[in-house]
């Protein structure tokens, strides 16, 4: 066989490797970035549970706490906030996720306040709608919890593909952006003060 021939079956070979491998690695850092854009759905899926349990939280609380009204707009305030910040996943900066952190922050804040004056009526406390929004509203938290963690993973899995050699190459060539996380909190690292 002619030793050009040999060359060029050589060249051709590694060359459809080298394209299978580019195919194979573009395929994959689409699926990974799908896999963060639907765990950011989950996330704001359960975000949007919380604030539609809202309104009905505060109409039950209003109608045995009715003097309570700046706590009561204070709720809504802070989620008219927290539904009015978006993110697009696939551009997604520090700086959004720090906004969008904070404003649901604030509305957590409030959340709190708003239970806490249920201790100052006990008919409230009694009333079985309240206490099966209460009882939604946690587990609407808890939800909250896993499906942040669940995006803080995927995301770390997504950033970890785009910047391992040779991969990067690849999604170099995509614009692929390292996502951002969700964060603790400031002042999450302090323990909370008690005063009697």
């Amino acid at each position: 066989m002619n030793k050009k021939i040999v060359v060029l079956i050589a060249v051709l070979g590694v060359l459809a490797i080298a394209v299978i491998w580019g195919v194979s690695r573009y395929n994959a850092i689409i699926t990974a970035e799908e896999d963060v854009n639907t765990a950011w759905s989950q996330v704001e899926n359960q975000y949007q549970r919380r604030a539609d349990l809202i309104p009905n939280l505060v109409e039950t609380v209003k109608g045995y706490a009715a003097h309570e009204s700046a706590t009561l707009e204070g709720v809504v305030a802070a989620r008219a906030k927290a539904t009015q910040v978006v993110i697009d996943p696939t551009h997604a900066t520090p700086a959004q996720m720090a906004a969008f952190q904070e404003a649901q922050g604030e509305l957590t804040q409030a959340l709190g306040r708003l239970m806490a004056i249920s201790e100052n009526y006990p008919d409230l406390k009694a009333s079985a709608n309240f206490s099966a929004l209460q009882s939604q509203l946690e587990g609407t938290e808890n939800r909250i919890t896993v499906a942040r963690n669940n995006f803080n993973e995927t995301a770390r899995k997504f950033n970890t593909m785009i910047r391992r050699f040779p991969t990067n190459l690849i999604a170099n060539a995509m614009n692929a952006e390292k996502r951002p996380y969700f964060e603790a909190i400031a002042g999450a690292e302090q323990a909370p003060q008690v005063q009697f």
